[in-house]
């Protein structure tokens, strides 16, 4: 894994051309992951989207929505869907690496949205929670780039994700 990284890292700084992120754009796009819950057994697919602002040309903020977790449980006739939401606001502190690859962080707050319903009855949660992430972004155009990122979202919850976005 770590040849990979550096294999990749040594191609973008191999690259031509300087896909930095300008000042004043705006960014909106989607993901898909791996959400793993220590407390319960599996992991579960995500998927969201988001949208975004950069200020500057290495800090922007951005506002997201994601699906964490749906799942259902059948046991002896007993059915019941458990499912949590979060929805984000976050500062995104940028340094490139090379001319189309930059490493990111993340810091910001989330609110998680938690809901089990059984045989016609529902319970709802919800919390808000630091979030905090590291990840990187390829510039594949000046205005698409695609991008892997590891959030904590809470001391049980992390989520893995690979997404893409434009710049507009």
């Amino acid at each position: 894994m770590l040849k990979k990284i550096a294999a990749a890292t040594a191609l973008s700084i191999a690259s031509s051309a300087a896909f930095a992120a300008p000042p004043d754009t705006f960014y909106a796009g989607a993901d898909v992951g791996r959400t793993k819950i220590t407390d319960a057994s599996g992991r579960d697919t995500s998927f969201g989207g988001f949208v975004g602002y950069n200020f500057h040309p290495n800090f922007a903020v951005e506002l997201g929505h994601r699906r964490l977790a749906d799942r259902d449980y059948r046991f002896a006739g007993f059915s019941a869907n458990e499912r949590a939401v979060q929805t984000s606001l976050s500062l995104i502190g940028s340094l490139p690496v090379g001319e189309r690859l930059s490493v990111y962080g993340r810091l910001g707050a989330a609110r998680i949205q938690s809901r089990f319903s059984s045989e016609g009855h529902t319970a709802k949660d919800s919390t808000t929670k630091a979030l905090y992430g590291i990840g990187l972004n390829y510039a594949i155009t000046p205005a698409v780039s695609a991008r892997v990122e590891v959030q904590k979202i809470s001391q049980a919850a992390s989520n893995l994700s690979a997404g893409i976005s434009y710049q507009f």
